[in-house]
């Protein structure tokens, strides 16, 4: 027998899961490499555009009991915050019908079942992560509040919180004049506030990704910007990532570069079903009179968060695949809605933006070992990336160290497809 081969991690990513990852490892003292296309909290990386909120409530899956049937409205109401282009149907297709499978209540269930252990504490899991770090600042304990226009509408809605409550969320209730005392910059319209209490967001969400792989790099994690190309195989384990620059060696491989991972797992033998959800946000730019906590219009599916460029307001659904551009009419809808909810609010200037969220058939995260190859599967965390990040670093570096979290992980099961 040789000698041993000190553990040697190779993480592929530097998003909020890569970067949290990185950190624990190096907290355990394992030794670290970051490899990336580009560089950490930039414009180009999914982390950077989100509402910023650290929402652990978020535990109902958009395929809820209802959805196939209306769909066919939705994405034909220009109105309503969901997109499609066209063109890019045929492709989407089979990813759209294992996802649409899934809209029943059994398995409503079962998704919320497993979104739930990695949301729940997730302000904590970010105070865990941060405390004493340069990203430390950029963290908020804040309320989080779903705004509806009635009580009608709030009812309408009431399967989903049937499922946040079995989850232990339950809302605070305000109508009439407790709308306007909360937020006076609502408009007189929304008339019902649910508000969740003990969340959180971020000032910045891409400054912030920045300052922990920042604080990464001072744990000593090196930086090597490249993209990946394949992997090398001894006796049927991770040795080695090929890259189009220089080659790394390893004794493992965490896999956490979004639905950009698609194509790496395919080398895997893995074969993911796995799309990307174009997302927008705009950020009004010293921007007045808006929300003094993060609120999720629910008329328009967007969340407005005071950060500290301005107003961030984020959402909006498109199908269209990763390589079009930006469409007019989802940010035209955005601009439309964000005016008639905030009536009073004024900007200077507006910067929008369009990433690509990775979505799974199933709506659950992938997260653990792909079989017994020394690769870690950390990806697909659909809406919840931001807030799911720390924890899944800590998981994935508890599995590669044997510092295991309590947690039972069959529901993010890489091979499960």
């Amino acid at each position: 027998m040789g000698p041993a081969v000190s553990p040697h991690v190779v993480v592929i990513g530097a998003g909020v899961v890569g970067v949290s990852t990185a950190i624990w490892l190096r907290r355990a003292g394992i030794d670290v490499t970051i490899v990336d296309r580009v560089k950490a909290g930039t414009s180009a990386s999914t982390s950077y555009g989100n509402a910023g909120v650290l929402a652990a409530c978020s535990v109902a899956p958009v395929t809820a009991p209802g959805l196939v049937r209306k769909s066919p409205k939705m994405l034909l109401n220009p109105d309503f915050p969901l997109f499609l282009r066209w063109s890019y149907l045929p492709k989407l297709t089979p990813w759209l019908l294992k996802y649409l499978s899934h809209a029943n209540d059994k398995d409503t269930r079962r998704i919320s079942e497993g979104l739930a252990p990695i949301l729940y504490d997730s302000p904590s899991q970010h105070d865990a992560l941060a405390r004493g770090t340069g990203a430390e600042d950029w963290l908020v304990h804040s309320d989080y509040s779903f705004v509806y226009p009635s009580r009608a509408a709030f009812e309408a809605d009431e399967y989903t919180w049937m499922i946040r409550r079995m989850a232990g969320f339950e809302p605070d209730i305000l109508e009439g004049d407790a709308v306007r005392d909360y937020e006076p910059n609502l408009s007189a319209d929304m008339k019902l506030l649910a508000v969740m209490h003990d969340h959180g967001f971020v000032r910045d969400p891409g400054r912030y990704v920045a300052a922990l792989a920042e604080e990464a790099a001072k744990l000593g994690a090196a930086f090597v910007q490249a993209e990946v190309k394949d992997f090398t195989f001894t006796d049927g384990r991770v040795t080695q990532v090929i890259t189009d620059g220089d080659d790394i060696d390893c004794t493992q491989v965490v896999l956490a570069t979004g639905v950009w991972s698609g194509s790496l797992a395919k080398k895997l033998g893995l074969a993911v079903p796995l799309e990307s959800e174009r997302g927008y946000h705009i950020v009004l730019q010293a921007a007045e009179n808006g929300p003094a906590t993060p609120m999720m219009v629910t008329t328009g599916k967007f969340v407005a968060t005071p950060m500290k460029a301005g107003l961030r307001c984020a959402g909006v659904v498109e199908f269209g695949g990763l390589e079009a551009g930006p469409s007019k009419a989802p940010l035209d809808l955005l601009r439309r809605t964000v005016a008639q909810t905030f009536p009073k609010l004024t900007f200077e200037k507006e910067e929008s933006w369009l990433g690509h969220r990775p979505a799974p058939s199933d709506s659950l995260p992938l997260i653990g070992e792909i079989g017994a190859s020394g690769v870690f599967a950390g990806f697909g965390h659909h809406h919840v990336g931001l807030t799911a990040g720390p924890k899944t670093g800590r998981i994935l570096a508890g599995l590669i160290s044997g510092d295991r979290q309590n947690i039972d992980l069959s529901a993010y099961d890489p091979q499960r497809f």
